[in-house]
């Protein structure tokens, strides 16, 4: 996924790793322990004085007006206590909740299954579930992966192999996928770009510290364990797995570190399949992209001296060498998938290791996890008809576009944007699609009947099945062919490359999208969250690609510096702030701006959505407009998990993403009687307005 060109999922954190904040039982907040500290000092003294005058005092600030957070919160974070290890979040709760739902499908499924779709998961489920038949099965699901391998008698024979694991969701030597064309948002072209390795970095095969040393010692091991079960005698494992890790550290010593592959612009060199063809003979990438289906007369090939490279390897490298990486490779990528020996070897490495797990998951999870690597969309669909109705998905849309309005109304009317970028934002805003619930366009769901024999050969047809679908994208027009999430996982997206905004089946459930609650509810916290998504593609990074897809900046000079000075407000105003759980430290108010900002921004919109849909709204309905907000983000985060995010995460700690916007606006104080100067309500003059 192209980070420059596609927005992240903004609360995929949050969902996936169950974020958030440290619960303290006997927390008073600052201001109100203060006040009754300085109150019984003052009556103290006065009993030891003569009577006198006594002043008057400013009343105390609320509960609601010194920290609306733990106002909101109290009942959550005392029922979910810091956990020992990790996080414990709202959203993660839910994003838990979505997957006990996908459990209790598939267990229907595979007992009433409703039509081929849920057939051919309910199959593929029991499979997964069968422990005792995963273990008879052994190597069998690769067998003849291993035989095609083994078969392999000279260099000519390597590419064909290389090909054929491609094919089957297996890459190996290098990564082949597809993207969107960084000259045409329409089409997605392939991209060839390093791969093949067995560790995450590239650093790991060169650098000679001693914890690195450690750790490549425990990957030989791992190594080794793989190469016996697929094959290898004993008396070869040492020079086997030698020789696999001397074959994936040449591919290291050519690689782009993290960074530089991260940047999706040094990954873009457009070259046409002619032309590569005739670069890299012993490769024979023709005869490749001819195995994965792709027939489109463009690809990218960024790192031509890695492939150059690679194009040697392929005759001075001896064929054995290259069988016993490919059975390697092969082993690794189904390890999860076979027999606990495979397993177990898997989890002790990849899961203890370089995952930091310390518990392997339940089997139902493993099941449920493989089924959505390999037929994730299939699932989706299944998930959406059950868990999203029609009036949800009506409802959804309508907050959805009066949001839409209402941002383009507030671009018109901006101070801070220039006549031309307004244009071009209201052009840019018209054009987004809306994709609630499943991809607009779908798959096709032939696949060959799974059936429950073999969890591992099922695997592998779903694998097929899916990577086919993927080299589908590759083309002009099938850019938008389907999402980069599964309606599945909870997520509200902005997809810069398509302009549009992705919102999942999984995400509309509270404490999001409350269907039977009130409109305030729907639009404090489903609103907002659509709103955060509208303005980033109106922000800095969204104002890179313009209405009609084409990649180009549309802001001048003096939107970018009112933008940035924005920007530089917010990070002051959030680096003042304490990070929960980690004694001494400040919120990286630098690392956070764009998402803090956005939450700003959005709600701004939400509040003035809201205000149109229900001008005369009780007080008692407005404030659940704003605890629908604070519902969002109650988090208990571990010691550990919080001393890690205060360097690294781009999002605030719940508490601020709660308290840090709202004390910016008005309507809050007014809707609680909070007097400026509170913690929850900044005075006029520090305030931060981006569109009110």
């Amino acid at each position: 996924m192209h980070a420059a060109v596609r927005c992240g999922l903004v609360h995929s954190r949050d969902l996936q790793s169950s974020m958030d904040l440290l619960y303290m039982p006997n927390f008073r907040p600052l201001a109100v322990a203060l006040g009754l500290s300085l109150v019984t000092l003052v009556a103290a003294n006065d009993a030891h004085a003569a009577p006198k005058k006594k002043a008057a005092r400013a009343p105390a600030a609320s509960a609601q007006c010194t920290d609306f957070y733990e106002a909101t919160n109290a009942a959550w974070l005392k029922s979910n206590p810091v956990p020992q290890v990790g996080a414990t979040t709202a959203l993660g709760l839910m994003a838990e909740r979505t997957r006990v739902q996908q459990r209790e499908l598939l267990d229907a499924a595979m007992t009433a299954p409703q039509g081929n779709v849920q057939k051919l998961l309910g199959d593929f489920w029991a499979s997964g579930l069968d422990e005792a038949a995963v273990e008879a099965d052994g190597s069998n699901p690769i067998a003849p992966l291993l035989t095609r391998i083994n078969a392999i008698k000279k260099a000519k024979d390597v590419p064909a192999s290389i090909a054929a694991l491609h094919q089957v969701g297996i890459p190996v030597a290098f990564n082949f996928a597809p993207d969107v064309d960084l000259k045409a948002l329409d089409r997605h072209i392939g991209y060839f770009m390093q791969g093949g390795m067995g560790l995450p970095d590239p650093a790991f095969y060169t650098r000679t510290d001693a914890d690195t040393v450690a750790l490549m010692g425990r990957y030989r091991t791992y190594v080794k364990q793989i190469l016996a079960l697929t094959g290898t005698p004993a008396a070869k494992l040492d020079a086997e797995s030698q020789a696999v890790i001397a074959l994936e550290t040449e591919l290291a010593r050519n690689a782009q570190s993290l960074a530089g592959i991260n940047n999706p612009f040094n990954n873009y060199a457009p070259i046409s399949t002619k032309e590569l063809t005739g670069r890299y003979r012993n490769l024979q990438l023709d005869a490749f992209l001819k195995v994965q289906g792709v027939n489109d007369d463009l690809v990218s090939l960024s790192d031509p001296a890695l492939f150059k490279q690679l194009d040697g390897m392929v005759t001075r490298i001896k064929p054995d060498q290259w069988k016993a990486y490919l059975r390697w490779r092969v082993g690794d990528a189904m390890a999860p998938y076979l027999s606990k020996a495979y397993r177990d070897a898997e989890f002790e490495f990849r899961g203890r290791v370089i995952r930091g797990e310390t518990i392997a998951p339940a089997r139902w999870e493993q099941t449920l996890d493989a089924i959505n690597v390999a037929a994730g969309p299939m699932l989706g669909r299944e998930y959406a008809s059950k868990h999203l109705s029609a009036d949800d998905r009506r409802q959804a849309a309508l907050i959805v576009d009066k949001l839409r309005e209402v941002q383009i109304e507030a671009v018109k009317r901006s101070t801070w944007m220039s006549a031309d970028a307004k244009t071009e934002a209201q052009a840019k805003l018209a054009a987004m699609k809306i994709e609630i619930g499943t991809p607009l366009r779908d798959l096709d769901y032939t696949v060959q009947p799974m059936g429950r024999g073999s969890f591992g050969g099922n695997m592998l047809i779903a694998s097929t099945w899916r990577h086919r679908e993927e080299m589908k994208r590759i083309g002009k027009g099938n850019a938008d062919r389907r999402w980069d999430v599964l309606p599945q996982q909870p997520a509200l997206a902005y997809d810069i490359a398509q302009n549009r905004l992705i919102v999942t089946a999984a995400v509309l459930q509270g404490p999001v999208f409350n269907a039977k609650a009130d409109t305030a509810d729907k639009f404090g916290s489903f609103g907002a969250l659509v709103a955060h998504e509208l303005t980033r593609a109106i922000d800095a990074k969204g104002a890179l690609v313009d209405a009609k897809g084409e990649l180009r900046s549309w802001w001048t000079p003096a939107d970018k510096t009112a933008w940035t000075l924005f920007g530089n407000r917010v990070a002051a105003q959030y680096s003042g702030y304490e990070f929960p759980g980690v004694k001494g430290a400040k919120v990286n108010g630098e690392l956070t701006r764009e998402e803090n900002l956005a939450d700003l921004a959005g709600l701004e919109l939400a509040w003035e959505a809201y205000n149109a849909v229900e001008p005369n709204a009780k007080p008692a309905a407005r404030q659940g407009f704003f605890r629908a907000w604070a519902t969002l983000w109650p988090q208990q985060l571990s010691p550990n998990e919080a001393a890690q995010r205060v360097t690294s995460d781009i999002l605030a700690p719940g508490r601020w993403r709660t308290n840090g916007p709202l004390s910016n606006l008005p309507a809050f104080g007014a809707t609680f009687s909070c007097k400026p100067g509170q913690p929850m309500q900044r005075v006029d003059g520090d305030q931060i307005k981006v569109w009110r």
